[in-house]
């Protein structure tokens, strides 16, 4: 059996300034040995440890999406001690990769089915990588509708511009892309929060229609009310929790909501799970 504490060596192949304030930056990593990246099988909605030795690991949703080949891409928020030794690294760097780690969004369960994803801020990492595989010329035919609201504060503040009004442009999806405020005369899109944008844009629900939501804390809770307003039920919405994530591999205990430890037994939940928990999320 393989040690799974041994990070696969990468290499740094690709940078990009994500947003306007630099606070965020998306990594392209290739694998320096090919049967590793082999080995990296994952699904969208798991996460991993970004590894650097002698720094630290943090886990990180994989922005990436399986369809996409020769590379894993993680958006990293500038925040701490690995974070910003990460911020500070070149292309061509060598660091490691954990994983995949976790569970992912149910996708057989979502076959046949119209899917509607919600995302806010720099928490849109595994739903750029759930996009790109509904879309995937593949398994676009698997699913029904597929209908998108993503929000941040300002313009600037959007990952994967180009991607988003590429989506937008398209007649297979229903893009809502919103922002909370700008005084951008250019702007074409929606302004007003998520939860606002749901209510209004979002379809209402029947027995073949789910949510999938990935968000800060404050833009699921005030999610929550408008989806039900809607007619969705508590097994209909899916939420990843990874903002709660610490240590990643279930040591440190701290994001627990009652027994259950977010990094180890999710970090993807129906909220009919979570309502069996205690009151924390």
């Amino acid at each position: 059996m393989e040690n799974p504490y041994i990070p696969y060596p990468v290499r740094i192949d690709e940078i990009e300034i994500a947003t306007e304030d630099k606070s965020l930056k998306t990594f392209k990593f290739v694998f320096l040995n090919k049967e590793d990246e082999e080995k990296f099988s994952y699904q969208a909605g798991q996460f991993a440890e970004l590894s650097i030795p002698g720094v630290g690991e943090i886990p990180i949703g994989i922005a990436s999406s399986p369809v996409e080949k020769g590379f894993v891409k993680f958006t990293v928020f500038r925040a701490g001690v690995v974070t910003t030794h990460l911020h500070n690294m070149k292309v061509g760097d060598i660091m490691g990769i954990r994983g995949p780690l976790g569970n992912w969004y149910p996708w057989d369960k979502l076959e046949n089915k119209n899917v509607v994803i919600i995302g806010g801020g720099f928490a849109f990492t595994t739903l750029r990588s759930s996009i790109i595989y509904m879309l995937d010329p593949a398994n676009r035919k698997k699913f029904k509708n597929i209908d998108v609201v993503y929000g941040a504060r300002s313009p600037g503040m959007l990952l994967y511009r180009d991607e988003l009004f590429e989506w937008e442009s398209r007649d297979d999806i229903n893009m809502h892309i919103t922002v909370d405020g700008t005084d951008d005369p250019d702007w074409k899109y929606n302004k007003g929060f998520v939860p606002t944008i749901v209510e209004q844009k979002a379809p209402q629900a029947d027995a073949d229609t789910y949510a999938i939501i990935c968000g800060p804390p404050i833009m699921i809770k005030f999610t929550m009310p408008a989806l039900v307003k809607l007619g969705y039920k508590e097994n209909q919405i899916i939420m990843s929790l990874e903002n709660r994530m610490k240590c990643g591999i279930g040591m440190c205990g701290r994001c627990n909501i009652g027994k259950e430890l977010v990094c180890k037994d999710g970090p993807v939940f129906t909220l009919e799970e979570l309502n069996k928990t205690p009151k924390e999320y």
